[in-house]
């Protein structure tokens, strides 16, 4: 078979996304690549359909046991044998795999990083053929990416000791031009066709909101979209547990996540979420890395992460089958403390020396205040995050809460000067709060003792709303005009930039003159989808959402690995009604269609016959 029959065979699909062949035609040709690819771009078809094609095994390298079991179980469904290798295996279960795996009876296998150089894996991998090493979530090598694991310098070493060099292929979704550099050296990648698809999720809808009460906005969303899968993440494990209790109480079918939980209870959570016992998880950053649950349609950040990248990954996990979703980022000033709190606590890590421990802090501060700065500007939120990645656009996508709003230029140089004065005054010792309070002449305590009520800048701006001096510093540090340091009590500073402040051209600052903005507005490039989604059948759609579930919980996966909602969307649109229609529906390969054709065709059938008798 070539690699197009392999891709309908198999996967259902009839052409492939873009890069997809770029890369497959690589590995075929035996030499090394390197793939940057948003979430749901398809980077597992990169290695998958090449490996069906090689003569050997394949090895992916996979960081977490739930990515592990997604991909091995949507392999399995579509007729391939496949296998895992990591610690959620028993003794018996692991040396079963492995006399399988010598046997030859799998084309792929997945293993954990810290699994490599045991002495039973590697004495598998010495006498097997090896045709290609797949290393996932690749950013995880580099020592200056967001997510660095020490077990990820094992593979360089496994590669380096088997007997003939198999083709490497390294795939991840976020990665800085210096952590794509890292990664090359750090994996000893030979010459690899470097491919970079683009980071924009066209699907996605962006929005930033600064609410009064969090929870209560959270609350609102849920009540427009009753029927929606999605995730609520939360910084602290405290916050968790009293929002998904809030959920509760309020009639939400949630569950939670953290690290605080013990591993049956984060299992059986996963597991209520994936087959959609529970539509809403709430959950810490330990949730969600190899998740590939297709139909989560929002993500909502109770707090800001620490990050753009995390933010980007994480965002990313809404809208994996390709349909509208939107991730919705509930900031508060607080959480710019917490997160530089965390920064400072972060446990010591014996890979790195106290130099490179903080060069990282100093690096995961400076990412904090891009984060910062993100939920705080006024262009166009996917830009913004664009060209944090290298990538340059038009400032303005339409697609987003930024471009949805409208803006007008306001004239902020009386505020913007008195800031910057107020700064100069204070002997540039004070934070944010205390410039603040001073600017508006407040009465507080703190004010008298620190001398700050004497000041010449006390009450200049008492005119000027609390939250306009606030939006205007922001400006002030995203243009460079101040900065705020990094230590333990964070204080205002002046830059060099300062001084043009005083000059003859005025400052002006973009603002919102519409505060709400709509949640989703369909572009130009979701029209196709939005075609689809107006023929569909939605009575049938929810007898086929039925049916799916059923036949997931004999087979004992989560219903997605039946079928995705797009999947089940097209059959409710298209209405197959013979083997061969079927096979057309999107993400329907042989095996599946073999599997379960007839049991769909005739859910199919039936539901036509009752709409037709009532008639």
């Amino acid at each position: 078979m070539d690699k197009n029959e392999v891709l309908k065979k198999y996967f259902g699909y009839d052409t492939f996304r873009e890069g997809q062949e770029n890369i497959i035609d690589t590995l075929l040709e035996g030499r090394d690549a390197f793939g940057i690819m948003p979430t749901g771009a398809g980077k597992s078809l990169c290695y998958q359909v090449p490996a069906l094609m090689m003569s050997g095994i394949t090895i992916v390298v996979s960081p977490l046991i739930s990515l592990m079991k997604d991909q091995v179980g949507t392999l399995n469904q579509a007729g391939i044998h496949a296998a895992y290798l990591n610690s959620s295996l028993t003794v018996g279960q692991y040396r079963k795999a492995l006399k399988f795996a010598v046997a030859g009876r799998y084309k792929i296998i997945y293993v954990a990083p810290e699994r490599l150089l045991t002495d039973d894996f590697l004495n598998f991998a010495l006498q097997a053929d090896l045709a290609m090493v797949t290393v996932d979530e690749a950013h995880c090598v580099s020592q200056w990416g967001q997510d660095f694991r020490p077990s990820y310098l094992k593979i360089a070493d496994f590669i380096r000791l088997l007997p003939k060099r198999p083709v490497v292929a390294a795939f991840t979704a976020t990665a800085t031009r210096e952590v794509r550099e890292d990664v090359v050296a750090a994996l000893d990648l030979q010459e690899p066709m470097m491919l970079t698809t683009g980071f924009d999720r066209k699907n996605l809808f962006y929005k930033v909101s600064t609410p009064k009460d969090k929870f209560a906005e959270v609350m609102a969303y849920l009540t427009e979209h009753p029927t929606e899968s999605g995730i609520i993440y939360c910084l602290a494990r405290k916050t968790v547990e009293e929002v998904c209790q809030k959920l509760l109480a309020n009639g939400i079918a949630a569950t939670r996540y953290h690290a605080g939980l013990s591993d049956a209870e984060r299992r059986r959570n996963q597991d209520d979420f994936l087959y959609d016992t529970a539509s809403v998880m709430v959950a810490t950053n330990a949730f969600g890395m190899g998740i590939d649950k297709s139909n989560v349609r929002f993500v909502i950040h109770f707090n800001m992460p620490k990050n753009i990248e995390s933010y980007y990954q994480e965002a990313g996990r809404a809208g994996r089958d390709g349909d509208e979703a939107n991730c919705i980022l509930l900031y508060a000033p607080q959480d710019v403390r917490l997160n530089q709190f965390l920064i400072d606590q972060e446990t010591e890590n014996d890979a790195f020396t106290d130099e490179e421990r903080e060069i990282i802090k100093e690096r995961d501060r400076e990412r904090l205040k891009q984060m910062t700065y993100y939920c705080t500007t006024n262009e166009c939120l996917r830009d913004f995050v664009l060209r944090y990645f290298g990538e340059y656009t038009t400032n303005y996508c339409g697609k987003c809460s930024n471009c949805l709003t409208e803006f007008v230029d306001i004239d902020v140089t009386k505020t913007a000067r008195a800031i910057v004065e107020c700064v100069k005054n204070c002997g540039q010792r004070f934070g944010m709060t205390v410039i603040t309070d001073t600017l508006r002449g407040s009465q507080s305590a703190k004010l008298k003792q620190n001398g700050m009520a004497r000041s010449s800048s006390f009450g200049k701006l008492s005119d000027v709303p609390v939250y306009r001096i606030r939006q205007v510093m922001q400006f002030l540090c995203s243009s460079g005009y101040v900065f705020v340091t990094d230590d333990q009590y964070p204080v205002v500073k002046l830059t060099k930039k300062a001084a043009d402040i005083f000059g003859q051209t005025p400052v002006v600052m973009k603002a919102a003159k519409e505060q709400e903005a709509k949640i989703k507005k369909p572009g130009k490039d979701s029209q196709k989808k939005q075609a689809v989604l107006q023929d569909t059948d939605y009575g049938l759609f929810e007898e086929l959402r039925k049916l799916r579930l059923e036949i997931a919980k004999e087979q004992q996966v989560p219903p997605y690995i039946v079928f995705s909602d797009k999947s089940l969307r097209d059959m409710s649109a298209r209405k197959p009604t013979t083997e061969t229609e079927f096979l057309q529906i999107n993400g329907v390969g042989e095996n599946k269609c073999k599997k379960y054709g007839e049991k769909f065709l005739a859910a199919v059938r039936q539901w036509d016959a009752r709409q037709k008798k009532s008639l």
